[in-house]
């Protein structure tokens, strides 16, 4: 449920600066340039829709993203900054690539820093410098993983960084980050208003387990669910290789089991996927282990996906927290691979469990083609919003179009696969899987 206010983006005042973008004279005729009166609907549902013109309402809806045609900033005075925060992520090279050569070459801006480190880098006291970002810096990055102006986690004092960004006259400040960093960007936004600073904070979010909320889908997810598939097919392919074997994988989704179900369904050799929204007991007639057992004795072999936030009930507590305020996850990977092999032993059941954790490897790979593209739209966007005087917002992606989303309405909140929804519900099809809890005898697939 949605107020019409929770959509609504912040401005830093009136857009009066006739654009200066490049392409605005093909724009203006082939009218591609958005007014903001632009919207797309969040709910597609017709019945809903209806009712809300029944009630004399309008329909709930997010600003569309894209050029105007009058831009608050003067790109000759404009001073921007990007910072990328938290863990790595396929793609992070190519959003500062697009920032940088659409704020270069379709506005004409010509100062434009990297911030080092993240948060950090805005704090005088850990010695980082500003990067001077132009278009032959940027050139090759996108063929490369990780971020090119390193990343950090850790909290950091926000006047500080404030004050920093006060200093150095910037205008627009690009945070590429999850919702640790969404989080500190609203603080960031509090502390510039109650200073009367003009300074837009665009974000632009970034996590791999794809659980922004009010995001469809978030850069780099195409890309870790393409290379989690390689390692399921290994896990595959180790399990047929031996006498009951078992191939376990450890894949990314703290909270959120979106790889882990998505990589599934994309190389569909896995007979059990185990996510954080959907409990599952280990002890049991339906539990993991009888159900294991039960698949062995029938097929010969099995593959087990687990996403890393699941199965935390069994360890009796957190084990602290990280840099950043994330409670530290157990391994439930090796867990279960302890648990298995002492469970088959005790069955008499000779198997081997190979254990497969990819984890790192996908986090510091580039970005596929397809997030390329993505990361591309994202970041190109991201400046028309910037240059258009926006802030207190991030690019979202909903309904297949790219829209402004308010931070308030989506930082501190997650995106969690729907138990009764159609994705895990398709996830079960291609599985044979029931409830591990208190299901009936699995139908298992080949």
């Amino acid at each position: 449920m949605f107020e019409k206010a929770d959509t609504a983006i912040e401005t830093l005042g009136e857009a009066r600066v006739p654009t200066s973008y490049r392409r605005g004279i093909q724009c203006s005729h082939n009218n591609c340039f958005v007014c903001d009166s632009d919207r797309v609907l969040l709910e597609t549902s017709l019945e809903k829709v209806l009712a809300c013109a029944r009630a004399g309402e309008t329909p709930v809806s997010f600003e569309k993203a894209g050029p105007r045609k009058s831009i608050y900033f003067d790109p000759k005075k404009l001073r921007c900054a990007l910072v990328t925060c938290g863990g790595l992520c396929p793609g992070l090279n190519d959003i500062i690539r697009a920032i940088v050569l659409e704020l270069y070459y379709a506005y004409g801006v010509r100062n434009i820093y990297g911030v080092r480190h993240g948060f950090a880098g805005f704090i005088p006291e850990y010695g980082y410098d500003f990067e001077d970002l132009a278009p032959d810096k940027v050139a090759d990055i996108h063929g490369r993983g990780g971020t090119m102006l390193g990343s950090s986690r850790g909290h950091q004092d926000i006047g500080e960084i404030v004050d920093c960004l006060d200093r150095m006259n910037i205008g627009i400040l690009f945070t590429i980050g999850g919702d640790g960093t969404l989080m500190a960007s609203t603080k960031i936004c509090d502390a510039i208003k109650e200073r009367g600073l003009k300074t837009a904070v665009i974000g632009i979010p970034k996590t791999i387990d794809n659980d922004i909320y009010l995001v469809s889908k978030s850069f780099g997810f195409d890309t870790a669910v393409d290379m989690a598939t390689h390692a399921i097919r290994s896990a595959h392919t180790e399990a047929l290789g031996y006498p009951l074997g078992v191939g376990l994988v450890k894949l990314m989704g703290r909270y959120s089991g979106f790889i882990a179900v998505t990589a599934s369904l994309a190389q569909q050799d896995v007979n059990f996927v185990l996510i954080p929204e959907v409990d599952f007991d280990l002890e049991g007639p339906n539990g993991l282990l009888a159900s294991l057992r039960e698949r062995l004795a029938t097929r010969g072999h099995a593959v087990i996906v687990v996403a890393e936030g699941a199965g935390q009930k069994f360890f009796g507590g957190a084990s602290g927290t990280d840099a950043s305020g994330n409670v530290r996850l157990h391994d439930i990977g090796l867990f279960l691979k302890d648990e298995i092999g002492k469970y088959l032993k005790s069955q008499g059941m000779d198997s081997g469990v190979k254990y497969i954790d990819p984890s790192y490897m996908i986090r510091s790979l580039p970005a596929n083609s397809n997030d390329n593209v993505f990361c591309s739209f994202l970041a190109r966007n991201a400046v028309h919003a910037g240059m258009a005087g926006k802030t207190r917002m991030l690019i979202g992606y909903w309904h297949d179009e790219f829209v402004h989303v308010p931070m308030d309405a989506s930082a501190g909140k997650r995106k969690k696969v729907d138990p009764n929804g159609k994705l895990w519900q398709s996830l079960l099809e291609a599985t044979g899987q029931e409830d591990l809890r208190q299901g009936q005898a699995l139908g298992f697939r080949e």
